[in-house]
């Protein structure tokens, strides 16, 4: 059988729905990097002299988040329903209106307000996209590609940063509009592209949909592919009996949040909202939003000199963000989170350390003060090769197909409501605890090592569909020593479970 004619199919198709991730993703990091100049900007200031305030200003920065986290919330009820494409388009109508409200405010309500209806696009976009790419691309290239759209978020991450400085010499509003107005850009770019690629095929096949998912898995594998060739079908009746035995087993909701379904289900979005917790609490969004001010009240840096130093670490970021590309599928999620945490936790110490000794020794202010900036991009170094990818990839694997959207919602929603914690109270603990500020995210770090170890089951290698079967086969909730729950390479055991399924059908 012939499927229906499109310019659009295999790899470039791929390609197409890796970059309406990536730009959506370029649209967060933005969002997460261009406040930390805004709040300095002495035109800012003027216009809103109420963030003077570190209260205010915490809680100007933070609202952001806290409209995310209800854009997480909203993905988690209504995701299904709509489907990917659609909840990704009320996602960027929100974000195009939240900055709007933005770059035009002359009044603390009205910024307020768009930061808040920004933060919920955003909280939709980030939550559907990664899955929308996860359901589409094949388990060799998945890690990678999904990669790539947390790379992309470390990519405006820092083109904000490099805005801020560039803008510090131009005085009056243009200094924190422009900034704020930059980010419309990106929904005439992504629009147009939601609009050539198709739904997600897996998501078809849950709403009932199997001819246009058949079509879809077509287009997926290639040019001239049929709708009949038998890989395709293969990987229709894979995905197709993955969801009739997850229906078959379906447990109250009682026995799921007891662990006691087959799928172990709410243990799964546990530990995707774990990734994301120990990332906001890892202290990046700490250094994101106020780094800046940091180098100038704490290291005693000049406003320029803190500035430039703020955009060169971003782009050590950015940098090794991409580097993750080269490494996650290569080592595996585990072994990222595992060493990452400890390396970080170490930067955090130094930092801290050498912030002590700079108060207690002015003679070496400048010196300490070299330091704690050399560990601060290092971390960001480590940050970026590691915990900035991974648990954005590990929520979109790790959850079952009925329970992907609300696991990965759950997770983005712990994610922006870690970060409205921990954007909210940094100023204020910085202020208040100087330099043992940090030395809460060493202790946090430190203490990853160990839960990764134990609790974390390795998702590379794998299809989305093998996950089902590793936590049937596998119900205890400690992975360590278990070798098909942790090893890189896919296990015999699913390989064979996958041939079962395909046969069932």
């Amino acid at each position: 059988m012939i499927r229906s004619k499109s310019r659009i199919y295999g790899g470039r198709l791929i390609a197409m729905i890796t970059l309406v991730d990536a730009l959506s993703s370029c649209w967060f990091g933005y969002c997460q990097g261009v406040f930390a100049g805004v709040l300095v900007s002495d035109d800012f200031k003027n216009t809103f002299p109420q963030t003077i305030d570190a209260n205010i200003s915490g809680i100007i920065s933070s609202c952001f988040f806290l409209g995310a986290f209800a854009g997480s919330v909203m993905a988690f009820v209504i995701g299904d329903k709509l489907g990917r494409r659609k909840t990704i388009a009320w996602g960027l109508l929100l974000n195009l209106c939240g900055a709007s409200l933005q770059f035009s405010a002359w009044h603390l309500p009205q910024l307020v307000i768009g930061r808040l209806i920004n933060g919920l696009g955003i909280g939709l976009t980030s939550t559907t996209t990664p899955i929308f790419l996860a359901e589409s691309a094949k388990s060799r290239h998945r890690g990678k590609l999904v990669s790539i759209g947390a790379s992309s978020n470390v990519t405006m991450f820092s083109l904000a940063n490099w805005i801020s400085y560039a803008l510090y010499f131009q005085g009056g509003a243009l200094q924190w509009r422009f900034p704020l107005a930059f980010q419309v850009i990106f929904f005439f770019i992504i629009s147009p592209l939601l609009f050539l690629v198709p739904e997600s095929p897996r998501w078809l096949l849950l709403a009932g949909k199997e001819k246009a998912a058949l079509e879809v898995l077509a287009r997926l594998a290639g040019k001239d592919i049929p709708i009949d060739d038998r890989a395709v079908m293969d990987e229709l009746r894979s995905i197709k009996s993955a969801i009739d035995l997850e229906r078959e087993d379906r447990a109250p909701m009682k026995d799921v949040l007891c662990f006691r379904d087959k799928t172990h289900n709410f243990r799964r979005l546990i530990l995707s909202c774990g990734t994301q917790f120990m990332q906001q609490f890892s202290g990046i969004n700490a250094l994101g939003f106020y780094l800046p001010t940091l180098l100038t009240q704490n290291v005693g840096f000049s406003e320029e000199m803190s500035r430039l130093i703020t955009a060169i670490s971003g782009t050590v970021y950015l940098v090794s963000a991409f580097g993750s590309l080269i490494f996650i599928d290569r080592f595996g999620r585990r072994n990222m989170m595992l060493y990452g945490s400890i390396a970080m936790g170490f930067c955090h110490l130094i930092a801290s350390l050498s912030l002590k000794e700079s108060e207690a020794n002015f003679s070496k202010r400048k010196l300490m003060g070299n330091v704690t900036t050399a560990m601060f991009i290092v971390y960001h170094v480590i940050f970026g090769i590691s915990w900035a990818s991974v648990p954005w990839v590990y929520s979109a694997e790790v959850n079952s197909l009925g329970w992907r959207t609300r696991g990965a919602a759950a997770a983005t929603a712990t994610n922006w409501l870690g970060g409205f914690v921990v954007t909210q109270f940094t100023k204020v603990g910085i202020d208040n605890l100087q330099w043992s500020f940090y030395l809460i995210f060493c202790v946090f770090c430190f203490c990853y090592f160990p839960i990764v170890l134990l609790f974390y089951p390795e998702t590379s290698n794998r299809t989305l569909e093998d996950m089902d079967e590793g936590f049937k086969q596998n119900p205890s909730v400690i992975v360590f020593g278990n070798a098909e729950m942790t090893q890189r390479n896919r296990p015999t055991i699913f390989i064979e479970a996958e041939a079962q399924r395909i046969a069932r059908v």
